[in-house]
Protein backbone atom coordinates (compact mmCIF):
# COMPACT_ATOMS: atom_id res chain seq x y z
CA UNK A 1 0.00 0.00 0.00
CA UNK A 2 1.35 3.45 -0.96
CA UNK A 3 1.98 6.34 2.03
CA UNK A 4 -0.32 8.95 2.01
CA UNK A 5 2.33 11.34 1.18
CA UNK A 6 3.36 9.17 -1.65
CA UNK A 7 -0.27 9.09 -2.97
CA UNK A 8 -0.54 13.10 -2.41
CA UNK A 9 2.31 13.43 -4.43
CA UNK A 10 0.98 11.27 -7.38
CA UNK A 11 -2.62 13.02 -7.31
CA UNK A 12 -0.65 16.85 -6.89
CA UNK A 13 1.33 15.65 -10.40
CA UNK A 14 -1.85 14.73 -12.10
CA UNK A 15 -3.56 18.09 -11.17
CA UNK A 16 -0.64 20.33 -12.10
CA UNK A 17 -1.26 19.23 -15.15
CA UNK A 18 -4.89 19.83 -15.75
CA UNK A 19 -4.71 23.04 -17.70
CA UNK A 20 -2.22 22.55 -19.36
CA UNK A 21 -3.00 20.91 -22.65
CA UNK A 22 -4.64 22.77 -25.32
CA UNK A 23 -3.26 19.93 -27.79
CA UNK A 24 -4.91 16.90 -25.64
CA UNK A 25 -8.41 18.75 -25.04
CA UNK A 26 -8.29 20.24 -21.93
CA UNK A 27 -11.65 20.73 -20.39
CA UNK A 28 -14.09 19.27 -23.32
CA UNK A 29 -16.97 21.26 -22.59
CA UNK A 30 -15.25 24.41 -22.96
CA UNK A 31 -15.77 23.94 -26.92
CA UNK A 32 -18.84 25.15 -28.45
CA UNK A 33 -19.94 21.70 -29.07
CA UNK A 34 -19.01 20.71 -25.93
CA UNK A 35 -21.03 23.40 -24.42
CA UNK A 36 -24.13 23.17 -25.67
CA UNK A 37 -23.84 19.47 -25.38
CA UNK A 38 -23.59 20.34 -21.39
CA UNK A 39 -26.65 22.48 -21.64
CA UNK A 40 -28.53 19.94 -23.65
CA UNK A 41 -27.76 16.89 -21.30
CA UNK A 42 -28.64 19.13 -18.06
CA UNK A 43 -30.41 17.26 -15.01
CA UNK A 44 -32.04 20.24 -14.40
CA UNK A 45 -34.65 20.28 -17.45
CA UNK A 46 -37.29 18.74 -17.24
CA UNK A 47 -37.21 17.05 -20.73
CA UNK A 48 -34.96 16.57 -23.51
CA UNK A 49 -34.75 20.20 -25.55
CA UNK A 50 -35.20 19.14 -29.04
CA UNK A 51 -33.78 22.78 -29.58
CA UNK A 52 -30.61 22.17 -28.12
CA UNK A 53 -30.47 18.91 -29.68
CA UNK A 54 -30.17 20.16 -33.10
CA UNK A 55 -27.81 23.30 -32.52
CA UNK A 56 -25.36 20.40 -30.91
CA UNK A 57 -26.40 19.34 -34.84
CA UNK A 58 -25.34 22.14 -36.17
CA UNK A 59 -22.14 22.86 -34.43
CA UNK A 60 -20.69 19.35 -35.45
CA UNK A 61 -21.33 19.84 -39.02
CA UNK A 62 -19.89 23.23 -39.05
CA UNK A 63 -16.67 22.98 -37.95
CA UNK A 64 -13.74 20.60 -38.56
CA UNK A 65 -13.33 19.73 -35.38
CA UNK A 66 -16.83 19.63 -34.27
CA UNK A 67 -17.43 15.89 -34.23
CA UNK A 68 -14.26 14.95 -32.25
CA UNK A 69 -15.08 17.34 -29.90
CA UNK A 70 -18.83 16.42 -30.15
CA UNK A 71 -17.72 12.46 -29.56
CA UNK A 72 -15.62 13.47 -26.42
CA UNK A 73 -18.08 16.00 -24.91
CA UNK A 74 -20.91 12.86 -25.03
CA UNK A 75 -18.23 10.43 -23.90
CA UNK A 76 -16.81 12.70 -20.77
CA UNK A 77 -20.70 12.98 -20.23
CA UNK A 78 -21.42 8.99 -19.68
CA UNK A 79 -18.06 7.87 -17.79
CA UNK A 80 -18.03 10.59 -15.04
CA UNK A 81 -22.25 9.98 -14.39
CA UNK A 82 -22.77 6.45 -15.56
CA UNK A 83 -25.57 6.15 -12.60
CA UNK A 84 -27.23 9.77 -12.82
CA UNK A 85 -30.23 7.95 -15.49
CA UNK A 86 -31.63 11.04 -16.69
CA UNK A 87 -27.98 12.76 -17.90
CA UNK A 88 -27.29 9.10 -19.87
CA UNK A 89 -30.88 9.01 -20.94
CA UNK A 90 -30.30 12.83 -22.39
CA UNK A 91 -26.48 12.25 -23.55
CA UNK A 92 -28.09 9.28 -25.48
CA UNK A 93 -30.65 11.32 -27.13
CA UNK A 94 -28.01 13.68 -28.30
CA UNK A 95 -26.11 11.44 -29.57
CA UNK A 96 -28.50 9.32 -31.22
CA UNK A 97 -29.49 12.66 -33.02
CA UNK A 98 -26.02 13.35 -34.10
CA UNK A 99 -25.93 9.79 -36.02
CA UNK A 100 -29.15 10.68 -37.72
CA UNK A 101 -27.86 14.45 -38.87
CA UNK A 102 -24.79 14.52 -39.10
CA UNK A 103 -22.11 13.10 -41.53
CA UNK A 104 -19.31 10.57 -41.76
CA UNK A 105 -16.92 12.19 -40.20
CA UNK A 106 -19.31 11.93 -37.05
CA UNK A 107 -20.41 8.60 -37.71
CA UNK A 108 -16.14 7.89 -37.70
CA UNK A 109 -15.62 8.62 -34.01
CA UNK A 110 -19.31 6.96 -33.23
CA UNK A 111 -18.83 3.63 -34.50
CA UNK A 112 -15.65 3.30 -33.58
CA UNK A 113 -15.35 0.23 -31.43
CA UNK A 114 -13.09 1.79 -28.48
CA UNK A 115 -16.57 4.17 -28.75
CA UNK A 116 -18.90 1.26 -28.73
CA UNK A 117 -17.33 -0.54 -26.19
CA UNK A 118 -17.77 2.44 -23.62
CA UNK A 119 -21.49 2.16 -24.51
CA UNK A 120 -21.40 -1.65 -23.39
CA UNK A 121 -19.57 -0.74 -20.08
CA UNK A 122 -22.57 2.21 -19.12
CA UNK A 123 -25.18 -0.98 -19.08
CA UNK A 124 -22.81 -3.21 -17.01
CA UNK A 125 -23.69 -5.03 -13.81
CA UNK A 126 -21.37 -2.27 -12.26
CA UNK A 127 -23.23 0.40 -13.12
CA UNK A 128 -27.34 -1.33 -12.34
CA UNK A 129 -28.65 0.29 -15.26
CA UNK A 130 -32.75 0.40 -15.40
CA UNK A 131 -33.84 -1.17 -18.51
CA UNK A 132 -34.60 1.65 -20.21
CA UNK A 133 -30.73 2.90 -20.57
CA UNK A 134 -30.07 -1.22 -21.17
CA UNK A 135 -32.49 -1.40 -24.05
CA UNK A 136 -31.77 2.18 -25.18
CA UNK A 137 -27.63 1.51 -25.69
CA UNK A 138 -28.79 -1.81 -27.28
CA UNK A 139 -31.70 -0.39 -29.62
CA UNK A 140 -28.62 1.86 -30.58
CA UNK A 141 -25.89 -0.57 -31.42
CA UNK A 142 -28.17 -2.51 -33.06
CA UNK A 143 -29.49 -0.05 -35.33
CA UNK A 144 -25.93 1.10 -36.48
CA UNK A 145 -24.73 -1.95 -36.61
CA UNK A 146 -27.54 -3.22 -39.68
CA UNK A 147 -27.42 0.67 -40.67
CA UNK A 148 -23.56 0.51 -41.46
CA UNK A 149 -22.86 -2.76 -42.13
CA UNK A 150 -21.69 -2.17 -45.83
CA UNK A 151 -18.82 0.23 -43.98
CA UNK A 152 -15.82 -1.03 -43.69
CA UNK A 153 -14.51 2.18 -41.82
CA UNK A 154 -17.47 1.88 -39.66
CA UNK A 155 -17.24 -1.78 -38.78
CA UNK A 156 -16.27 -1.05 -34.94
CA UNK A 157 -20.03 -1.23 -33.99
CA UNK A 158 -20.89 -4.07 -36.11
CA UNK A 159 -17.83 -6.27 -34.29
CA UNK A 160 -19.18 -5.05 -31.12
CA UNK A 161 -22.79 -6.24 -31.87
CA UNK A 162 -21.54 -9.35 -33.14
CA UNK A 163 -19.80 -9.83 -29.93
CA UNK A 164 -22.85 -9.24 -27.74
CA UNK A 165 -24.59 -11.65 -29.89
CA UNK A 166 -21.88 -14.70 -29.18
CA UNK A 167 -21.90 -13.89 -25.80
CA UNK A 168 -25.73 -14.01 -25.51
CA UNK A 169 -26.99 -10.77 -24.86
CA UNK A 170 -30.78 -10.38 -25.71
CA UNK A 171 -31.00 -7.38 -28.09
CA UNK A 172 -34.84 -5.23 -28.18
CA UNK A 173 -36.60 -6.57 -30.75
CA UNK A 174 -37.13 -3.97 -33.12
CA UNK A 175 -38.29 -4.33 -36.62
CA UNK A 176 -35.48 -2.78 -38.56
CA UNK A 177 -37.36 -2.16 -41.74
CA UNK A 178 -40.02 0.05 -40.90
CA UNK A 179 -37.87 2.21 -38.39
CA UNK A 180 -36.70 5.62 -39.46
CA UNK A 181 -33.45 5.63 -41.33
CA UNK A 182 -30.45 6.44 -40.02
CA UNK A 183 -28.37 7.36 -42.86
CA UNK A 184 -29.46 10.88 -44.25
CA UNK A 185 -29.66 10.87 -48.19
CA UNK A 186 -26.99 12.79 -49.84
CA UNK A 187 -27.63 16.80 -50.17
CA UNK A 188 -27.50 18.67 -53.23
CA UNK A 189 -24.73 21.68 -53.19
CA UNK A 190 -25.85 24.27 -51.22
CA UNK A 191 -28.75 22.69 -49.61
CA UNK A 192 -29.35 22.77 -45.84
CA UNK A 193 -28.98 18.95 -44.78
CA UNK A 194 -32.33 17.39 -43.58
CA UNK A 195 -32.82 16.19 -40.18
CA UNK A 196 -34.31 12.96 -38.37
CA UNK A 197 -35.02 14.07 -35.22
CA UNK A 198 -35.82 10.59 -32.62
CA UNK A 199 -38.38 11.67 -29.69
CA UNK A 200 -38.73 10.03 -26.58
CA UNK A 201 -41.55 7.54 -26.47
CA UNK A 202 -44.60 8.34 -25.62
CA UNK A 203 -45.56 4.93 -24.23
CA UNK A 204 -43.91 1.33 -24.38
CA UNK A 205 -40.35 0.12 -24.43
CA UNK A 206 -37.68 -1.46 -26.57
CA UNK A 207 -38.40 -0.57 -30.29
CA UNK A 208 -40.37 2.57 -28.90
CA UNK A 209 -37.06 4.03 -28.17
CA UNK A 210 -36.06 4.49 -31.72
CA UNK A 211 -39.45 6.23 -32.72
CA UNK A 212 -39.30 9.69 -34.71
CA UNK A 213 -40.83 12.89 -36.20
CA UNK A 214 -41.14 13.64 -39.58
CA UNK A 215 -38.13 15.43 -40.64
CA UNK A 216 -37.61 18.92 -41.16
CA UNK A 217 -35.18 21.15 -42.91
CA UNK A 218 -32.15 22.58 -40.77
CA UNK A 219 -32.44 26.58 -40.51
CA UNK A 220 -29.19 27.52 -40.81
CA UNK A 221 -25.56 26.24 -41.85
CA UNK A 222 -25.39 23.55 -44.06
CA UNK A 223 -23.14 20.65 -43.02
CA UNK A 224 -20.25 21.22 -45.40
CA UNK A 225 -19.98 17.79 -47.22
CA UNK A 226 -17.33 15.15 -45.54
CA UNK A 227 -13.87 15.71 -46.84
CA UNK A 228 -13.47 12.67 -49.76
CA UNK A 229 -9.26 12.74 -49.63
CA UNK A 230 -6.80 12.44 -46.45
CA UNK A 231 -6.07 15.78 -45.02
CA UNK A 232 -2.99 17.35 -45.79
CA UNK A 233 0.11 17.30 -43.34
CA UNK A 234 0.18 20.46 -41.09
CA UNK A 235 3.41 22.33 -40.55
CA UNK A 236 3.18 23.70 -37.20
CA UNK A 237 4.54 27.39 -36.42
CA UNK A 238 6.97 28.24 -33.95
CA UNK A 239 4.74 28.74 -31.39
CA UNK A 240 2.43 25.92 -32.17
CA UNK A 241 5.87 23.58 -31.61
CA UNK A 242 6.81 25.20 -28.54
CA UNK A 243 3.29 24.71 -27.37
CA UNK A 244 3.03 20.80 -28.33
CA UNK A 245 6.38 19.91 -27.21
CA UNK A 246 5.83 20.82 -23.99
CA UNK A 247 2.33 19.09 -23.59
CA UNK A 248 4.45 16.29 -24.62
CA UNK A 249 6.56 16.46 -21.64
CA UNK A 250 2.60 16.36 -19.61
CA UNK A 251 1.99 13.22 -21.45
CA UNK A 252 5.43 11.70 -20.56
CA UNK A 253 4.86 13.00 -16.70
CA UNK A 254 1.69 11.47 -16.58
CA UNK A 255 3.23 8.17 -18.22
CA UNK A 256 6.02 8.61 -15.55
CA UNK A 257 3.33 8.63 -12.42
CA UNK A 258 1.40 5.40 -14.04
CA UNK A 259 4.43 3.77 -14.15
CA UNK A 260 5.68 4.47 -10.69
CA UNK A 261 2.74 3.45 -9.08
CA UNK A 262 2.23 0.24 -11.10
CA UNK A 263 5.95 -0.28 -9.83
CA UNK A 264 4.78 0.30 -6.05
CA UNK A 265 1.61 -0.67 -5.51
CA UNK A 266 0.70 -4.23 -4.69
CA UNK A 267 -2.14 -5.95 -6.62
CA UNK A 268 -5.25 -6.60 -4.48
CA UNK A 269 -3.51 -4.90 -1.17
CA UNK A 270 -3.75 -1.82 -2.29
CA UNK A 271 -5.25 1.46 -0.64
CA UNK A 272 -9.09 1.78 -2.32
CA UNK A 273 -7.95 5.75 -2.95
CA UNK A 274 -4.53 4.49 -4.77
CA UNK A 275 -6.60 2.34 -7.28
CA UNK A 276 -8.91 4.73 -7.74
CA UNK A 277 -5.89 7.17 -8.40
CA UNK A 278 -4.76 4.34 -10.73
CA UNK A 279 -7.98 4.00 -12.72
CA UNK A 280 -8.16 7.78 -13.01
CA UNK A 281 -4.67 8.22 -14.51
CA UNK A 282 -4.66 5.05 -16.90
CA UNK A 283 -8.03 6.62 -18.66
CA UNK A 284 -6.29 10.10 -18.61
CA UNK A 285 -3.09 8.71 -20.65
CA UNK A 286 -5.70 6.85 -22.91
CA UNK A 287 -7.26 10.37 -23.64
CA UNK A 288 -4.08 11.26 -24.42
CA UNK A 289 -2.98 8.38 -26.70
CA UNK A 290 -5.75 9.33 -28.85
CA UNK A 291 -4.46 12.76 -29.28
CA UNK A 292 -1.29 11.64 -29.87
CA UNK A 293 -2.42 9.02 -32.36
CA UNK A 294 -4.24 11.87 -34.76
CA UNK A 295 -1.10 14.01 -34.15
CA UNK A 296 0.78 11.58 -36.10
CA UNK A 297 -1.15 11.18 -39.23
CA UNK A 298 -1.70 15.47 -39.26
CA UNK A 299 1.98 16.61 -38.52
CA UNK A 300 4.53 16.83 -41.45
CA UNK A 301 7.71 17.14 -39.19
CA UNK A 302 9.84 13.83 -39.17
CA UNK A 303 11.54 14.08 -35.88
CA UNK A 304 8.24 15.40 -34.16
CA UNK A 305 6.42 12.09 -35.43
CA UNK A 306 9.31 9.95 -34.81
CA UNK A 307 8.56 11.59 -30.95
CA UNK A 308 5.04 11.15 -31.22
CA UNK A 309 5.70 7.62 -31.72
CA UNK A 310 7.74 6.67 -29.05
CA UNK A 311 5.38 8.08 -27.08
CA UNK A 312 2.76 6.14 -28.02
CA UNK A 313 4.60 2.66 -27.99
CA UNK A 314 5.58 3.62 -23.84
CA UNK A 315 1.91 4.15 -23.44
CA UNK A 316 1.39 0.90 -25.28
CA UNK A 317 3.97 -1.06 -23.10
CA UNK A 318 2.42 0.53 -19.78
CA UNK A 319 -1.18 -0.10 -20.73
CA UNK A 320 0.29 -3.71 -21.11
CA UNK A 321 1.42 -3.19 -17.58
CA UNK A 322 -1.81 -2.17 -16.08
CA UNK A 323 -3.85 -4.72 -17.97
CA UNK A 324 -1.33 -7.00 -15.84
CA UNK A 325 -2.66 -5.54 -12.59
CA UNK A 326 -5.89 -5.18 -13.33
CA UNK A 327 -6.25 -8.81 -13.79
CA UNK A 328 -3.74 -9.57 -10.80
CA UNK A 329 -6.29 -7.18 -8.75
CA UNK A 330 -9.29 -8.95 -9.90
CA UNK A 331 -7.74 -12.50 -9.51
CA UNK A 332 -6.82 -11.58 -5.98
CA UNK A 333 -10.94 -10.17 -5.58
CA UNK A 334 -10.38 -6.53 -4.91
CA UNK A 335 -13.23 -4.86 -3.98
CA UNK A 336 -13.23 -2.26 -6.64
CA UNK A 337 -14.24 -5.63 -9.48
CA UNK A 338 -12.91 -3.24 -12.46
CA UNK A 339 -12.94 -5.46 -15.26
CA UNK A 340 -9.25 -5.22 -17.06
CA UNK A 341 -9.62 -2.96 -19.37
CA UNK A 342 -8.90 -3.79 -23.44
CA UNK A 343 -5.39 -4.57 -25.25
CA UNK A 344 -3.22 -1.60 -25.78
CA UNK A 345 -3.13 0.32 -28.93
CA UNK A 346 -0.58 -1.40 -32.06
CA UNK A 347 0.20 1.07 -34.65
CA UNK A 348 -0.48 0.47 -38.21
CA UNK A 349 2.93 0.82 -40.60
CA UNK A 350 1.61 4.21 -42.39
CA UNK A 351 -0.50 6.59 -41.13
CA UNK A 352 -3.27 7.33 -43.96
CA UNK A 353 -5.30 10.13 -41.97
CA UNK A 354 -6.03 12.24 -39.16
CA UNK A 355 -8.77 9.80 -38.44
CA UNK A 356 -6.49 6.17 -38.31
CA UNK A 357 -6.61 5.00 -35.16
CA UNK A 358 -4.00 3.17 -34.09
CA UNK A 359 -5.88 1.11 -31.51
CA UNK A 360 -5.88 -2.91 -31.94
CA UNK A 361 -8.59 -3.29 -29.37
CA UNK A 362 -8.37 -7.47 -28.30
CA UNK A 363 -11.49 -9.65 -28.87
CA UNK A 364 -11.97 -9.85 -25.12
CA UNK A 365 -13.55 -6.64 -24.55
CA UNK A 366 -16.35 -5.20 -21.86
CA UNK A 367 -19.16 -6.81 -23.71
CA UNK A 368 -17.61 -9.97 -21.41
CA UNK A 369 -19.23 -8.35 -18.33
CA UNK A 370 -22.93 -8.41 -20.56
CA UNK A 371 -22.84 -12.77 -20.79
CA UNK A 372 -25.26 -12.98 -18.43
CA UNK A 373 -27.15 -10.00 -19.32
CA UNK A 374 -31.21 -10.82 -20.19
CA UNK A 375 -32.88 -7.91 -21.65
CA UNK A 376 -36.61 -8.64 -21.97
CA UNK A 377 -37.70 -8.04 -25.79
CA UNK A 378 -39.67 -4.84 -25.93
CA UNK A 379 -42.64 -4.71 -28.62
CA UNK A 380 -42.14 -3.74 -32.00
Amino acid sequence: MASRNQLTSWRRAMTQQGSKMSFFGGNVFATPVGQKIEQATAETLPSEDWGLNLEVCDLVNESEDGPRDAIKAIRKRLTTQPKNYTVVMYTLTVLEACVKNCGKRFHVHACSKDFVQELVKLIGPKNEPPSSVQEKVLSLIQAWADAFRHQPELSGVSQVYAELKHKGVEFPATNLDTMAPIITPQRTSGAPEPRTITRPPTSGTGGGMMATSPRRQAPHHPAPPAPTSPAAPTTLTAEQRAKLHSELDVVESNAKVLAEMLTELSPGKEHQEDLQLLQELHATCRAMQQRVVELVGRVSDDLLTADLLRINDNLNNLFIRYDRYMSKVKSAGSPSKTPPQTQPAVPPPQQQTPEVSLIDLADEAPSAQLASLSITPGQS
